[in-house]
């Protein structure tokens, strides 16, 4: 492949042995326009920009779930999004999909955009955002020569274009030769050789060691895209090492050539100025020789960080300054709470993921880590932090924290080893539903750790795979498909309507429709239904448990702090919805006992569900359809309506009831056609086994009514302990609200000490 530069763009011409075929840059996108790759595309589309007068930034991808490789990529304005004050939402972009012959076709193209568009910067650079680094503020401002040259072949040894440095070609007086002018932002190199022995004479002269430090590479094609060269006492790793800030980073650029584009001169350490005049040769043991072949392809972009991964190692998101921080807190929380647990997952004797979950979160586990929420929600987005939380539902229907990590990799080998230390954390109590991203990673690792849990797609990531795809089959696809997966009423009503959609559209070779087919267990409402999943509705998703306070995006210094004030924000709500639960009474809407009877026992945002079941009730009718001993049948439909019914099936012998609905198995309240069913047989009370004791008011109270299902007296112990504390909590805040009170809970206190003998 050749590139060529031009004043008015980049010209791509793809040398085919004999034959040579050139890409029309000069022409606009257009839909059918074919590339041989993604890069291609993305050079082709830079290239409009610069005419046109905006920039690109790399948007979104989408992998194929069999195996892994991109299957979609989108670029994008790089007005794009609101995240910065710069951005205004700019909804141009193209999206390039590979076809069944390997090329990349645009079947997207969005032209217009909602900004003034700067004509004047026809011969400026685009900024390319890439994940894992921020973008650079303006390239516009580098001091830069026309360059018309044709890049050099791939097997130029000399240029070394794709970013491997070459040690063996490194003598100490090519070091010693070097300039020793100071670095700037937009200097050019011809090669990371090149900048690397700029760098290394220059650090030998002010006083401080070089090492290599991350790098960029495309997955695509595999090349190194950027390169950071960093103060040998970066990090935290080695007693030596202080945590130095000092860098240079160059990029590679279209024309083959490196350029510095961020740089970092201040140390927080002396320089040693006995360095001065030698620079440090690096021994062979430090050479990568992993650059040359990772066996990586497709994909985004990835980060190694701090250290040098092995060949064929795993890669690591998190940045080092950031295991010294969280292990001081760490251990800062442990003197406070006896319960506070954190573990850290080592690969090779490097740290690679972090879980940490507190006490209380440990003890609201026990009682609401029935359904679990891996929110990983910072994938949607270049994130600084990948920080995730583990999320339940507790009484009151409020997202309550089960725990916190940051993953090093999003590999099947990460997601393990989390779940299972969740699960050491949690006593080993396995969840019935696990809701996490579409990702094969994560479905093998849930398979692997949590092997009778169900396992239901995210929300967020489902609904965006919807719009990618269905917005190129039309709205006619999409009123049949919505139809077909929310409106079927049974299991063969989907297959069927399914079936009807693959031919009408003829789309049974679609992948994306024969993936989302066979996963139908995981995010199909019908087939939902008989899961729990505490009510968390299908159509929608559980709150971000840390909102806006705390992201992807929040740096190491404010990470702690925001942290902590989320935590105590949600728990705040918490005991204000555990202090009206206890001081205010929902008025009775009807004079049935079992209204009177739920209203004792649940929650108020609970006892609002079944309110609101037991009024709607009185609207169907009930017909005895079946009976032989003591099973029956009835069919419940909706007065007027004869298309809304549904079977209710009663066995009176035991007292068991159950709505084809599944409404109960869903969210754990009885349904309005249970509840009619109630009435014809004049039962007053709900049986027992309908109240969960999950959603009464004493669900953290201490009360546990599985005793037996826990498989050793050390977690019953543990069990024990949580739930004293938090009782013995919300007991002292209660007492030191006065004088009385203190004066009464002391006495209390005292009495319940002689009771257990405490006192010796």
């Amino acid at each position: 492949m050749i590139v060529k530069e031009h004043s008015v763009g980049t010209e791509l011409a793809m040398n085919n042995a004999s034959v040579e075929d050139e890409i029309d840059f000069s022409c606009e996108p257009y839909l059918g326009l074919e590339f041989d790759a993604a890069d291609d595309a993305l050079k082709f589309y830079t290239s409009y920009a610069n005419r046109m007068g905006f920039k690109v930034r790399i948007g979104q991808l989408y992998r194929s779930r069999t195996d892994g490789s991109v299957s979609s990529r989108r670029f994008v304005c790089s007005k794009e999004g609101h995240q910065l004050s710069s951005r205004t939402g700019c909804p141009a972009f193209i999206r390039v999909q590979i076809n069944g012959s390997g090329k990349w076709v645009i079947d997207h193209f969005h032209k217009d955009h909602n900004h003034n568009l700067d004509i004047s910067g026809e011969n400026c650079t685009p900024t390319v955002q890439q994940k894992g680094g921020a973008a650079i503020n303006s390239i516009t401002e580098f001091p830069r020569r026309p360059r018309k040259k044709l890049l050099e072949e791939a097997n130029d040894e000399s240029s070394c274009p794709f970013g491997i440095i070459d040690f063996k070609r490194m003598r100490k007086e090519d070091l010693e030769g070097q300039s020793r002018t100071e670095p700037y932002v937009g200097q050019e190199f011809s090669s990371p050789n090149e900048a690397y022995q700029f760098y290394n004479a220059y650090a030998a002269h002010f006083g401080f060691g070089v090492r290599i430090g991350q790098l960029f590479r495309s997955k695509n094609d595999g090349l190194i895209t950027s390169r950071r060269f960093v103060c040998s006492k970066e990090g935290f790793q080695h007693p030596s090492r202080v945590g130095c800030g000092a860098y240079l980073r160059i990029k590679r650029q279209p024309s083959g050539k490196w350029i510095v584009d961020r740089l970092r001169k201040d140390h927080n350490h002396d320089l040693d100025s006995e360095k001065e005049g030698r620079a440090k040769s690096l021994p062979a043991s430090n050479i990568l020789t992993e650059e040359v072949d990772t066996g990586l392809v497709n994909g985004d972009l990835f980060r190694i960080d701090n250290y040098p991964a092995p060949r064929g190692g795993r890669q690591n998101h998190i940045r080092s300054e950031w295991y010294s921080m969280l292990l001081e807190y760490f251990q800062s929380r442990q003197a406070e709470d006896t319960g506070f647990f954190f573990a850290v997952e080592v690969d090779n004797g490097n740290c690679m993921s972090i879980f940490w979950a507190d006490g209380r979160s440990r003890y609201s586990c026990s009682q609401f880590g029935d359904v679990l929420v891996l929110d990983t929600s910072y994938r949607k987005t270049v994130y600084l932090v990948p920080f995730a939380t583990f999320v339940g539902v507790n009484h009151h229907k409020q997202p309550v924290l089960l725990g916190c990590a940051l993953i090093a990799e999003e590999s099947e080998e990460s997601f393990t080893w989390l779940f299972q230390t969740w699960l050491r954390a949690m006593s080993g109590r396995q969840p019935l539903t696990v809701i996490a991203d579409q990702d094969i990673a994560i479905q093998r690792a849930i398979a692997k750790v949590f092997p009778v849990t169900h396992y239901r797609f995210s929300l967020w990531q489902l609904r965006a795979k919807e719009q990618e795809n269905m917005g190129l089959m039309g709205d006619d696809f999409t009123k049949d498909y919505e139809k077909c997966v929310y409106q079927s009423q049974t299991i063969d009503e989907f297959e069927a309507t399914w079936n009807v959609l693959l031919n009408k559209y003829e789309l049974k070779d679609n992948a994306w429709l024969k993936e989302m087919y066979e996963k139908r267990p995981s995010w199909v409402p019908l087939y939902l239904k008989s899961t729990f999943c505490a009510g968390i509705p299908m159509n929608e998703s559980l709150d971000s448990f840390f909102g806006a306070l705390l992201n992807a995006q929040t740096p190491l210094v404010e990470f702690i702090p925001r942290y902590e004030r989320g935590l105590e924000r949600r728990r705040e709500e918490e005991r204000k919805e555990d202090f009206n639960t206890s001081n205010f009474q929902p008025m009775l809407q009807t004079k049935e006992p079992v209204e009177e009877q739920c209203r004792r026992l649940y929650t108020l945002t609970v006892f609002k569900v079944f309110q609101k079941e037991l009024l709607q009730c009185y609207s169907y009718l009930g017909f005895k359809i079946f009976e032989e001993g003591g099973l029956s049948r009835y069919l419940v439909r909706r007065c007027g309506n004869d298309t809304e019914k549904h079977v209710v099936t009663c066995n009176a012998s035991n007292l068991s009831i159950n709505c084809s609905c599944q409404m109960f198995e869903y969210e754990g309240v009885l349904c309005r056609h249970v509840l009619r069913v109630f009435q014809i047989l004049q039962l007053r009370e709900v049986p027992p086994r309908y109240i969960l004791h999950r959603w009464t008011r004493n669900a953290e109270d201490g009360v546990f009514p599985d005793i037996e299902s826990w498989s050793s007296s050390q977690e019953l112990k543990s069990l024990m302990l949580w739930s004293l504390r938090e009782t013995a909590s919300k007991y002292i805040d209660a007492g030191a609200t006065s004088i009385e009170k203190y004066k009464l809970a002391y006495e209390i206190l005292r009495e319940g000490g002689r009771k257990l003998c405490w006192h010796r």
